[in-house]
């Protein structure tokens, strides 16, 4: 056990990052906010988002005061927006319940919103160099492989074993290297398609390339055909203004200002009728733009973009959850990537985090 952390250390020494923007000046409240957008998402996608997130919000009391449109601009893109809405969730408990200093053990930390018993293990390790037991998707294929533990990592059974693993082979000594170290050799060598498994330090005792079952571990979640959903969505234009409505704070974009939807089944003049019915806008040209495609984990959606041009606003619309705004307000507030980008391309003036 001691030799698998030691020969893991000893190349981080030579090898691994050292210089990720929440590595310097490390902080309870950076690595917390950096291990937040690192779940499902790559670092080299994660560092810019960081950086403009520490600018704007640089501690736990300027985010727990900010509002959620704020915070949610910051996030645009990134995608996953539940952790956006338990980030600021988390940091207004953190400054309520423990005066803005964040805890610093494993079972108080996983009460917190959005954080998991991986997490909370990269926050000990991390931020308090205390002993931390992590277990992301890097780590799981490390221990797989090493192991030659075969099975999906995603399978109740396959994960406990991962985690009991886990915890046999984290040492005491220098737990925030450790933790990063064997992510690090997870996502720079032991990777999920053409490992380099003859600089890793692993290599002699690695179990799946003595069995040469590295192209078989770990095993790939079973196939599912994901299923197809087509939505409507309405650009209304008046001038420089465009109307947003704001999305149900759970499901899909949680939270975030949206275009309006209807039924792409709809006819043109049935959708003409809702709108004028539901907004009160007179409607001056329709012109359908490309159909795209944005998938999610569990289903693929098919967006129909119709750009319509409007010559009034009518004063109902301008209540909670639905609003005109400025093409250059739009950098204010929360939107999904796929509405921001579609928004962007559509005025190119308008510029959306």
């Amino acid at each position: 056990m001691q030799e698998f952390s030691r020969k893991i250390l000893a190349w981080f020494d030579s090898h691994g990052r050292k210089g990720l923007p929440w590595q310097q000046q490390k902080t309870p409240y950076r690595i917390w906010v950096a291990e937040i957008m690192l779940q499902q998402t790559r670092v080299a996608t994660v560092i810019p988002y960081f950086e403009k997130f520490i600018r704007c919000f640089p501690d736990v009391y300027t985010l727990a005061k900010a509002a959620d449109d704020e915070v949610m601009s910051y996030w645009t893109g990134l995608g996953y927006y539940a952790r956006a809405r338990n980030l600021h969730r988390c940091a207004i408990q953190v400054v309520e319940k423990y005066h803005g200093e964040f805890p610093d053990t494993q079972d108080k930390l996983q009460t917190l919103p959005g954080i998991g018993r991986s997490t909370a293990g990269a926050i000990l390790s991390q931020a308090f160099g205390k002993r931390g037991i992590i277990l992301d998707g890097n780590v799981k294929r490390v221990l797989s492989r090493h192991a030659a533990i075969s099975g999906w990592p995603g399978q109740a059974a396959v994960t406990q074993q991962l985690w009991r693993l886990a915890e046999q082979l984290t040492p005491n000594h220098r737990p925030d290297a450790y933790t990063q170290a064997i992510m690090d050799l997870g996502s720079l060598v032991c990777r999920r398609r053409q490992p380099e498994c003859t600089v890793c330090p692993l290599f002699e005792s690695c179990q799946a390339r003595r069995q040469r079952l590295i192209g078989q571990i770990p095993g790939r979640k079973p196939k599912r055909l994901l299923p197809q959903k087509t939505t409507r969505v309405m650009i209304l234009r008046n001038g420089e203004k465009i109307l947003l409505e704001k999305r149900p704070p759970v499901g899909i974009w949680g939270g975030l200002w949206s275009l309006p939807e209807t039924d792409a089944a709809l006819s043109q003049q049935a959708t003409e009728k809702i709108l004028h019915d539901r907004h009160g806008v007179n409607i001056t040209t329709i012109e359908k733009l490309r159909s795209f495609e944005h998938t999610f984990s569990h289903f693929r959606l098919r967006i129909e973009p119709w750009l319509i041009d409007t010559s009034t606003m009518h004063n109902r619309i301008q209540e909670p959850g639905r609003q005109w705004y400025d093409f250059h307000e739009l950098s204010k507030i929360g939107m999904p990537g796929p509405v921001s980008r579609l928004l962007t391309r559509l005025v190119p003036a308008v510029e959306c985090r």
